[in-house]
């Protein structure tokens, strides 16, 4: 069951100055673009158009009024996150902040245009592909350095490729880091020069580059060797021990509370006029887990930014705000990433419960999806903003969006004959479905609490599921409780 909605963003027009962030990417503000959905909170968007290109002027902003688009170096940006991060080693976690982290103060040897979907150099300066098709020969940039000025060579992209692999640390980005399951080969030919090689000719190359931050080896090898890197840069690891070639170095993390960076002053990256990135001296990114505390404080002016979304019913607060010249709001059309209903697909993950003979058929997928009403649930949830999707990629992908996808229809008794199929039918005429051994067809639904969004849909969902007469149970958990448990697959 997919769904998308329009991005609106919101803008604090009193917020601090700000230049060009460092790529110009969304996730830098929202915390993890990725994760954008109904309506994301951009602070400073009315800069952020300056900051995005080279030119200057002004430009008409909320209530028609002129919003300055010179460049201006300086500032802090106060943003907002709903979890603070499970650590500050990437290898080994995958929620939002502990990502946002690593965005600020790592680097990649390229990136993804996400507008062009183009592969960019970044670490890398420049790549060949040799005539067996499998073999990269990949330049770096010369005299870089991570933020603790400790040099930048090839020998730390060998040990970033011998950390995500080894099997001691367990990395999650391990798997996106192989060609059809298997490792690359990586080597160094000389201190600018990486070799990597894959299995097999694999048409997506050097884009799985863009998985892996470089971590330095001059201070994560000795965890590495002892077999500890999984419990390296944990939360208790001094900020000045967090190293790395992003634009930001994190200057304070008070737990539970906020974390603090600062400019990196050896970042690579230079500006069109030949001045250092990033503009802005320093990032403030507080913990606010309460989605109407959030958006209280961005009305205040506490926060520039909101990670999260505004829930739709809040939607004329801020269109009233905009009235007011407070803030911009700016329709930029469909999210990238659809509202999914996602299975524990993991085998052996029931293994031992009466319900493993059909929790895990394509059949209960495909009876869920006809038998919610996606309309329904646009108008419930989304308050008639959202639109039915019916593939994991939205129209707002120029690139890869599909207009011939079949459409799932809703189809309550479609849905009710494929269920009968893997043996769920109501024994007893109470309207519930049992499995063969009479056992009651239920199952939980894991979400985020304090997002109402996501509260509702999981509600709407449970409700319409009823109507064919499965059981659901909603269970709403903290944000890392719930990577948690998608990691764990439990």
């Amino acid at each position: 069951m997919l769904l998308h909605a329009k991005t609106i963003f919101v803008a604090e027009l009193h917020a601090n100055s700000i230049g060009q962030l460092p790529g110009c990417h969304g996730q830098l503000l929202t915390g993890h673009a990725r994760h954008l959905r109904t309506f994301i909170v951009l602070a400073v968007a009315a800069l952020l158009a300056a900051a995005c290109r080279t030119d200057t002027g002004s430009t008409s902003g909320a209530a028609g009024k002129s919003v300055s688009t010179a460049i201006v170096r300086g500032g802090e940006i106060v943003a907002s996150v709903r979890s603070e991060p499970r650590t500050f080693n990437r290898l080994t976690a995958r929620d939002t902040t502990t990502d946002l982290v690593s965005e600020l103060t790592q680097a990649k040897l390229v990136r993804i245009n996400k507008v062009t979907q183009a592969v960019e150099p970044w670490l890398a300066e420049s790549w060949t592909l040799a005539a067996d098709r499998r073999t990269y020969t990949i330049r770096l940039r010369p005299n870089l350095a991570f933020s603790d000025g400790h040099p930048f060579t090839a020998d730390d992209v060998v040990f970033a490729f011998a950390a995500v692999y080894d099997e001691k640390t367990g990395s999650i980005l391990a798997d996106s880091l192989k060609a059809g399951g298997k490792t690359l080969t990586v080597s160094a030919s000389d201190p600018q020069t990486v070799v990597v090689t894959f299995p097999f000719a694999f048409a997506p190359g050097v884009r799985l580059l863009e998985n892996l931050p470089i971590l330095p080896r001059h201070k994560l090898e000795p965890a590495l060797k002892a077999g500890k890197l999984a419990d390296a840069w944990g939360l208790s690891t001094p900020p000045s021990e967090v190293v790395g070639m992003g634009p930001f170095v994190l200057r304070e993390y008070t737990p539970g509370q906020r974390l603090r960076f600062e400019r990196n002053p050896r970042y690579w990256r230079r500006a069109p006029d030949g001045g250092p990135l990033p503009y802005l001296d320093r990032v403030t990114v507080d913990v606010v887990p309460d989605q109407n505390a959030e958006l209280l404080r961005l009305e205040s002016g506490q926060i520039d930014t909101m990670s999260g979304e505004v829930v739709p019913e809040s939607y004329a607060t801020m269109k009233r705000a905009a009235g007011e010249g407070r803030v911009q709001l700016l329709d930029l059309g469909p999210v990238l990433w659809a509202d999914s209903f996602w299975f524990n697909l993991k085998p052996g993950a029931f293994a031992g419960d009466a319900r493993a003979a059909w929790l895990q058929r394509d059949e209960l997928r495909r009876a869920i999806s006809m038998a919610v009403d996606r309309k329904a649930f646009a108008d419930a949830v989304f308050l008639g903003a959202g639109e039915p999707v019916y593939s994991f990629v939205t129209p707002a992908n120029k690139e890869w969006y599909w207009t011939g996808t079949p459409a799932t229809p809703h189809d309550p008794a479609g849905a009710k004959a494929l269920l009968a199929s893997i043996g769920l039918t109501d024994r007893n005429s109470d309207g519930l479905m049992e499995d063969a051994s009479g056992q009651p067809a239920r199952f939980s639904i894991v979400t985020q609490k304090g997002r109402p969004r996501l509260e509702r849909g999981a509600a709407v969902v449970r409700d319409e599921l009823k109507k064919i007469g499965l059981t659901v149970d909603v269970a709403l958990l903290d944000a890392n409780a719930v990577i948690e448990r998608l990691v764990s697959g439990r």
